[in-house]
């Protein structure tokens, strides 16, 4: 038996054909060709060409961040893996959508390489395309799918890895299995330098250590008093968090936005998530990116299974002098020992 579709459907398609025409995307980079340290970024523009206002549902927008696979993109003719969040949400409400006034246009810069796959070397297209149902707010538009598309962009990234690559789950950098997660291109780049930083002041820690030097200032100042057993102890932390840097796959996620430098969950080894301090802090010296990272591998219960007795220099060289026992069990005089600032012999 053949079904005509009802009056009222074609009249919702009729309107929802109308809503999408009235409403243009455009999506234009930020610049044509991007190196290895830079965030790829692309300006997207929603502009209401009709005449009346329209209601678009906003996590298919990027006007409250990218929470879904909005773009389109490939390298080399290729899809390109979307790396971002995917939520489940409930059905649409009223405040869910954004109103676009006529004649009106909304636009946002997105950072697309912590969300994109986007550290091998090519050409790469870039389209924004969603479709939903309810993508239009109207009542008659709720129940039927809607589509947004740009134009597609064209760039070209010069990137970690080389043209043709196929980015393995580990990446091999600097000698150690290095991942990341919500971490832009010029974030893995600092990232990758803070890990190298890191190695180093854990290899000369140990070195330091392993010659005998626990009855020196450098040590004294960071776990006081030289005891044999804890010496021991203290060599052997250091001894773990250098071979974690060395051999074990670390992942480093970017998506925390606390004011705190980084955390780790003890139990679930190797991953570190850093967050808004650990970005304005230095390489090097104290409190640096390098330390921070060193910090965070002793926590984990597989490593050196340290706590956060005390933060901060002034409290470490405090817990030295009247709790060395716990000071050979605190993150930050691991931290600050490695980081050797100012130095000590």
């Amino acid at each position: 038996m053949l079904l005509r579709p009802s009056l009222s459907c074609l009249l919702a398609l009729a309107s929802l054909s109308a809503l999408a025409q009235d409403v243009s995307v455009t999506l234009e980079p930020l610049r044509q060709s991007f190196s290895r340290s830079d965030d790829v970024q692309v300006q997207v523009t929603l502009s209401n060409t009709g005449l009346a206002p329209q209601f678009i549902l906003k996590w298919h927008t990027p006007v409250e961040g990218i929470q879904a696979p909005l773009f389109e993109v490939q390298r080399d003719g290729q899809p390109v893996p979307y790396l971002g969040i995917e939520a489940k949400r409930p059905a649409p409400g009223p405040n869910d959508y954004v109103r676009l006034e006529p004649g009106a246009s909304i636009s946002s810069i997105v950072e697309l390489s912590a969300l994109y796959e986007m550290n091998v070397t090519g050409a790469y297209t870039l389209r924004y395309r969603t479709a939903a149902a309810g993508l239009f707010g109207s009542a008659s538009a709720r129940m039927v799918t809607g589509t947004l598309a740009s134009n597609t962009a064209s760039i070209w990234i010069d990137a970690r890895l080389p043209r043709g690559a196929r980015p393995p789950a580990k990446e091999a950098a600097a000698g150690n299995g290095l991942a990341f997660k919500k971490c832009s291109n010029a974030q893995q780049e600092q990232l990758a330098a803070a890990v190298d930083a890191g190695r180093a002041m854990t290899v000369d820690g140990h070195a330091y250590l392993s010659a005998g030097s626990s009855h020196g200032t450098r040590y004294a100042t960071w776990f006081g008093a030289h005891e044999p057993a804890r010496a021991t102890r203290v060599t052997k932390n250091f001894a773990a968090i250098r071979d974690a840097f060395e051999t074990k796959p670390l992942t480093i996620d970017c998506g925390c936005n606390a004011t705190y430098f980084a955390y780790v969950y003890p139990a679930q080894p190797y991953t570190i998530y850093v967050c808004k301090a650990f970005w304005s802090a230095p390489l090097t010296g104290t409190d640096s990116r390098g330390g921070t990272l060193l910090h965070e591998l002793s926590h984990f219960n597989v490593v050196a299974g340290t706590d956060d007795h005390v933060y901060g220099q002034s409290g470490a060289t405090e817990l030295a002098r009247t709790d060395p026992a716990r000071a050979a069990n605190n993150a930050d005089s691991h931290e600050y020992f490695g980081e050797n600032s100012p130095p000590q012999q």
